[in-house]
C-alpha cells in the first residue's frame, strides 16, 4: 500500500454514533455517502477516505461497492469514479484507520472531530487550513452518521472543529455535504 501524500484523510464513522433517541448504535453505510465524500476527497487532494464500522457485513458491503469501480468492468466504464473510489479504505475500528494513515508520517496523527452543534474551545476553518500548511503533521478529520458522534469520541479528540452553519437556526446537513464543505474551506483554492 502506498504512503499517503496528503497531510490530511477523512474518517466517517458508523459507530459509535447516536441515534435520534440518543442511544449509542451503529448506523448502516449508504453509497451516496461512500462515492460523495470519495469524490469529494480526491477532489480537494486527499488520497485516504476511511469508512469505519464495527458490522463485518457493512465493510463488506463497502469493499464491494467501492471494488466494483475499482476494477473491471466499473474502472474501464468511469475512470474517474475509479480514482475516486481507490482512496477508500474499510476498517473495523478508528484506532486501525489512525494507525494506518500513521504509516506515512512520524508525527504522530491528530484527530480533528466535527458535529452540527456548536462547541467550546472550537478550531474553525482557517485555523485548521492553517495548521495544515506543516505538510509533514497528519490530521484525520472524523465525521459521524446517524445523529452524531458520541461525546467519548469528542472527549478523546486532539481538536474540535466548529460546525458548519447556515443562514437560520436550521442546521442538519447530510454528512456528505458538511464533508464538501469543509474540504472546500480547509483546501479549496480561494
Amino acid at each position: 500500500m502506498a504512503q499517503p501524500s496528503a497531510n490530511l484523510a477523512i474518517a466517517l464513522l458508523h459507530h459509535p454514533v447516536y441515534n435520534k433517541l440518543r442511544e449509542v448504535v451503529t448506523t448502516a453505510l449508504t453509497n451516496l455517502d461512500l462515492h460523495d465524500i470519495a469524490r469529494s476527497s480526491r477532489t480537494f487532494g486527499l488520497d485516504r477516505f476511511y469508512i469505519v464500522t464495527p458490522a463485518l457485513e457493512q465493510r463488506r458491503l463497502a469493499e464491494r461497492i467501492a471494488g466494483h469501480w475499482q476494477e473491471g468492468w466499473g474502472a474501464a466504464y468511469n475512470p474517474d469514479r475509479k480514482q475516486a473510489l481507490d482512496i477508500v479504505r474499510v476498517c473495523a475500528t478508528l484506532e486501525f484507520a489512525v494507525e494506518e494513515f500513521q504509516s506515512g508520517f512520524t508525527k504522530p496523527v491528530r484527530t480533528v472531530i466535527t458535529g452540527a452543534a456548536p462547541r467550546i474551545n472550537s478550531l474553525n476553518c482557517l485555523d485548521l487550513r492553517q495548521r495544515l500548511k506543516e505538510s509533514d503533521q497528519p490530521y484525520l478529520l472524523l465525521l459521524g452518521t446517524g445523529w452524531g458522534l458520541t461525546e467519548e469520541c469528542f472527549q478523546t479528540a486532539d481538536y474540535i472543529l466548529e460546525p458548519i452553519a447556515g443562514a437560520g437556526s436550521y442546521n442538519h446537513l447530510s454528512v456528505r455535504s458538511a464533508a464538501a464543505i469543509m474540504l472546500d474551506r480547509l483546501r479549496g483554492a480561494r
